[in-house]
């Protein structure tokens, strides 16, 4: 018999911010609070990757995102020397099944102290449920709710790569893991709390969206939005909150199943 969902008003509330796009010497509530990571994939880096490298104490390429870095970050820091931004942008980890990375750009990371994991015997897991799992069980946090995980390249490029790689924030519900693009970020928002979620309005918004992804949604309430949902169901095949829009810097969720928030970022 399944058990039936804790009321509204007994779970506790997960508390959400994108401060760390912020530019320095802005305070970043997401870094301040919480161990970050980084992990890069197979996609063009966006053009905040530098900053994000910066706040982060783990940086992990998963296969081909050492290709992204090692040709991106020249290209991201053009008044630079290229040789001198790759010695500097140099990540701790290349993980994966070591497809994708160039074997120059594989020699020249590990020449420079890269730690190199073939998981080439895996065929079962994404790239990024690898970094993920190895991220999780190498951090010495010991609450992972105060383990924050930035994804670099997640969205864009194959459509079965973004849905394995949305799949990946439901394997792992309890740790915060953000997915980046360019244009936008996603998140889970567990059905295990309520969430608030502080929008940081001269870097993203207005365009968001709330969207059940792995079962539909019997019940979810907001605040903040143009239109806000009041006991709604969504589901594929019925409505979905997409193309709304941010109108308060403060915005709840309770929702009787997990939820996929989605918001714009401005350039």
């Amino acid at each position: 018999m399944a058990l039936a969902p804790t009321p509204p008003q007994q779970r506790p509330t997960m508390r959400h911010s994108s401060a760390f796009l912020l530019p320095p010497p802005s305070a970043s509530p997401a870094t301040d609070a919480a161990t970050v990571a980084l992990v890069v994939l197979n996609q063009p880096l966006p053009r905040f990757a530098p900053l994000l490298w910066s706040r982060a104490a783990l940086r992990v390429c998963a296969d081909g995102g050492a290709n992204r870095v090692f040709d991106g970050m020249p290209e991201l820091l053009p008044g630079q020397d290229a040789g001198e931004v790759r010695a500097r942008y140099k990540p701790d980890v290349i993980k994966g099944d070591m497809d994708s990375v160039r074997p120059q750009v594989k020699e020249y990371y590990a020449n420079l102290g890269t730690k190199i994991v073939d998981e080439s015997h895996d065929q079962d897991t994404t790239d990024l449920h690898k970094c993920i799992s190895f991220i999780a069980k190498n951090s010495t946090v010991a609450d992972k709710s105060n383990l924050c995980i930035l994804v670099l390249g997640a969205l864009g490029g194959r459509f079965d790569h973004e849905m394995g790689n949305i799949n990946v924030l439901h394997i792992f519900p309890n740790i915060n893991i953000i997915l980046l693009s360019n244009d936008c970020l996603i998140f889970l928002l567990p059905r295990t709390h309520n969430h608030e979620i502080h929008v940081e309005r001269s870097i993203e918004g207005p365009h968001c969206g709330l969207i059940p992804i792995g079962m539909p949604s019997t019940s979810t309430t907001t605040t903040g939005l143009r239109w806000n949902l009041d006991n709604t169901s969504m589901s594929y095949g019925g409505l979905i909150s997409t193309s709304n829009i941010v109108e308060d810097d403060k915005v709840t969720v309770t929702s009787e199943s997990d939820l996929i928030w989605t918001i714009s970022l401005q350039n």
